[in-house]
């Protein structure tokens, strides 16, 4: 039956930048479903514990790490705080990243770099420290989230969307490596969705480059309506889709 193809009873998943917004959406959706999650953190540990009390209230395992994913430790960081915790991740979801909204005229590369690092690069290597494990095991689920800007990229978000585009292209060379061994990669790219992320200023844009931004279903959404999508990619009824990019955007991307 579908309910228990979804049911993710025992398995341990990481979700980074889940103290608000999206990432906190799919920790509290994997949770219910069954999942032990470890709560990722930058800066705010107040913000975690209060996710990491929500999730527990599903009656699963759960704790919260914090780490700079832009520092140049960031992925055995990561890889040594959660498997101390969880002693295994199952299900690791890459949702944190950093935006610097700004014409790429007045981009520095101090800015241009802290994006990269903490997009790209981490991705790459916090995968290349949990993926062993996975394929030993025989089962596991990675998930990047990436951005409609990787078809509709916003002008003032030049080296943002560049590496959410890049992101996209690991996950499909990475997920044929390994579609033999029980694990599946892929990304989910939301469109403009309802989180503080949003509310943060950004320089304007030609009203005949933001026409083509329009959201077509006419509102914004949900932190779960990336958690639907993400709960079924990250369980067993999602087993048969690997290396592929999702648009969850409202159309957006058409």
């Amino acid at each position: 039956m579908l309910k228990n193809l979804l049911n993710l009873s025992g398995k341990n998943a990481l979700v980074t930048g889940s103290s608000q917004g999206i990432g906190q959406g799919i920790a509290l959706g994997l949770a219910e479903f069954g999942a032990n999650v470890l709560v990722h953190y930058r800066s705010d540990a107040d913000e975690a514990r209060t996710v990491s009390e929500a999730i527990a209230k599903f009656g699963v395992k759960t704790s919260a790490i914090g780490v700079d994913l832009a520092s140049a430790n960031a992925a055995d960081d990561l890889f040594d705080q959660a498997t101390k915790q969880f002693g295994s991740i199952d299900i690791l979801v890459l949702n944190a990243s950093v935006q610097k909204p700004k014409q790429w005229t007045e981009t520095t590369p101090q800015e241009f770099d802290e994006q990269v690092m903490a997009n790209w690069k981490s991705t790459l290597f916090i995968m290349q420290k949990f993926l062993p494990g996975m394929t030993e095991r025989g089962w596991g689920r990675i998930l990047t989230l990436g951005s409609v800007q990787e078809l509709k990229p916003h002008p003032a978000m030049v080296v943002y969307a560049g590496t959410k585009a890049a992101v996209a292209n690991t996950v499909r060379n990475l997920a044929i490596q390994v579609a033999d061994q029980g694990v599946t990669v892929n990304n989910l790219s939301p469109g403009i969705i309802d989180t503080p992320r949003t509310d943060e200023p950004t320089p304007p844009i030609p009203d005949r480059i933001s026409q083509r931004m329009s959201v077509p279903v006419g509102f914004d959404g949900q932190p779960e309506d990336i958690a639907g999508m993400a709960v079924l990619l990250c369980s067993d009824a999602g087993r048969y889709v690997t290396g592929q990019t999702i648009f969850v955007d409202g159309g957006m991307s058409l």
